[in-house]
This record gives C-alpha cells, sequence and structure tokens, in this order.
C-alpha cells in the first residue's frame, strides 16, 4: 500500500464548507431547516415526499405493490424532493423528519396525522398497517426483520463507505477505498451465501426484507450503482445475481423504480405520482426539472 499524506487531526473540528466532494455544499454538521418550505399535500392517504435513491425505491416498491395486491388503502402521492438543492431542509419536510434524509411519510388516514421516517420504519409501518410482506409466524418474522436490520446496518458501509470514497470523493484514497471494499465483498458474500438456500432474503416468501436489500445490493450486483461492478468482481455472486434479476422483472417494482427518479433514460423517471394513471400518461412536461 502506498504512504499516505501526514495527518494530524486539529485538537477541535471546524466545519471547512469548502472540503469538496459531490455533496459538500448539503452536508452541514447542523440540524433544523435552513428556511421556510410548505410540503405540497395531495389527496390520498399516504403522502411520501422522497428522491429514487435507494433508499427512497425501497418506500415508493412497497407503495406499488401493496396496491398491486388490492389494498387501496394504500393510494399515494409522491413528491419529489430535490435533495442537491436542499429541499430537505425546508421547515415543512424537517416537520415530517427532524433527520432531514429522505424518504419521509405522512399517513393522513388517521384523525392525527402520523409521520413516519426511516426507510425501513417505514417499510414495517407499512407492513403491519396493511397486513402483508412482513409473515405472523415468529421465527419467519424474526427472520425477516432481521435481513431488514442487516440492510440498515449494513448500506452505509456501502454507501456512505465505499461509494462515497470510491465515486464521490475530490480524490480517490487507497486506505478507504480497501477498507470498505472489503466490507462491501463480504456483505455480497453473506447475501449470496443466505440466498444460495432460499428464494428470498427473509426465507421461501417475499417481504420487506427484499425490498430493502434489493435497491442497494441488487443495484450493485447489476452495476446499476458506482460503475464499480468490475472492480468488485460482483459476477462471482451468482446467487444475488439470480435474485436480483428476478425482483426487477416484478411490474410493481418496475413502476416503484420510476417514482421520484430524476435521472437515467426520460422513459425511466417519473418524477411525481399522484395517480395510477400517471405511469401511463407522463408527458414531457413532467420530466422537466421544477421551478
Amino acid at each position: 500500500m502506498s504512504e499516505l499524506p501526514a495527518y494530524t487531526p486539529p485538537k477541535v473540528w471546524t466545519w471547512d464548507k469548502a472540503n469538496g466532494g459531490q455533496f459538500a455544499n448539503i452536508n452541514r454538521p447542523i440540524a433544523g431547516s435552513t428556511h421556510e418550505a410548505v410540503l405540497p399535500h395531495g389527496k390520498h392517504p399516504l403522502q411520501l415526499y422522497s428522491l429514487a435513491t435507494p433508499n427512497g425505491v425501497k418506500v415508493t416498491v412497497m407503495l406499488e405493490e401493496l396496491l398491486a395486491l388490492g389494498h387501496s388503502g394504500a393510494e399515494y402521492d409522491a413528491w419529489l424532493i430535490r435533495i442537491n438543492e436542499g429541499y430537505q431542509f425546508g421547515s415543512g419536510f424537517v416537520e415530517v423528519n427532524p433527520n432531514s434524509k429522505i424518504p419521509a411519510l405522512l399517513d393522513c388516514s388517521r384523525q392525527e396525522p402520523v409521520r413516519v421516517f426511516e426507510s425501513g420504519a417505514i417499510l414495517l409501518y407499512l407492513a403491519e398497517k396493511f397486513g402483508a410482506f412482513v409473515p405472523t409466524d415468529a421465527a419467519k418474522r424474526a427472520e425477516c426483520l432481521s435481513w431488514l436490520f442487516w440492510q440498515m446496518g449494513s448500506a452505509p458501509y456501502l454507501g456512505g463507505g465505499f461509494g462515497h470514497f470510491y465515486a464521490y470523493a475530490p480524490t480517490k484514497m487507497e486506505y478507504p477505498i480497501n477498507r470498505f471494499a472489503m466490507e462491501v465483498k463480504r456483505q455480497m458474500d453473506v447475501l449470496n451465501r443466505r440466498l444460495a438456500k432460499s428464494p428470498f432474503v427473509g426465507g421461501d416468501d417475499y417481504s420487506i426484507a427484499d425490498m430493502a436489500i434489493w435497491p442497494w445490493y441488487g443495484a450493485l450486483v447489476k452495476g446499476q450503482i458506482y460503475e464499480a461492478g468490475e472492480f468488485l468482481q460482483v459476477d462471482e455472486y451468482t446467487h444475488v445475481i439470480r435474485w436480483a434479476d428476478n425482483i426487477a422483472k416484478r411490474p410493481a417494482v418496475q413502476r416503484g423504480r420510476m417514482v421520484n427518479r430524476v435521472n437515467g433514460p426520460p422513459e425511466s423517471q417519473l418524477h411525481e405520482r399522484h395517480d395510477a394513471s400517471d405511469f401511463d400518461t407522463r408527458t414531457q412536461d413532467k420530466l422537466l426539472p421544477s421551478t
């Protein structure tokens, strides 16, 4: 390993706003809102404020799967939160998610609206609300939730760790890239070994565990994030590839992946979703950036 430049941490850390990196303009060491901004509100019981990052895709897939099962109460309005432009620091968004991260959900089907934030919490909330995609048997439920929380604990090493240093950091550094690549490959091996024994992550049935893991690790193994497939030799994870391909074939997954998407081919994007017919009646106007 090449020798890194010497670095001595200062006695007291201070915020350097010019530290570089793709997301430096929105990262900050304090919480709370930066400006007043009222969130829009649609006609449906569920109001989603999101962006089609892997964490956002989890929830839109879940909602589309619930609708595909016939749960009409899962109808939702999906509003676009442009995180690169700081929408998540608006006062209205911070009221729904004090952590200023997407996705955030507001359930208005109750007398008092319920806010839910953190993608894993939203998946579990919806699964329990509609009695779907989480097992009721105690052992199977424990397995499903264990994998759900495995994803919540593991993905930061993939995204904020490997993804940041490999794809977004202003300079490439050998130590952090090697450190996080090793951990991501270990995680992929964990997942591959699990999927060698069962068709889905939680067992025999498709569940919120698959919905949580697929947007991250399914995308990674299919070369759809960080352009790191060759670097990480993802072709060796054959069971993960089989699972990722099967999930991707589901119509609800295909719809969910489109919602709040702002990159890729225009036909793959649906910036906002307010009705099922939006998937069929998208116009170029809906694909233009907000003003």
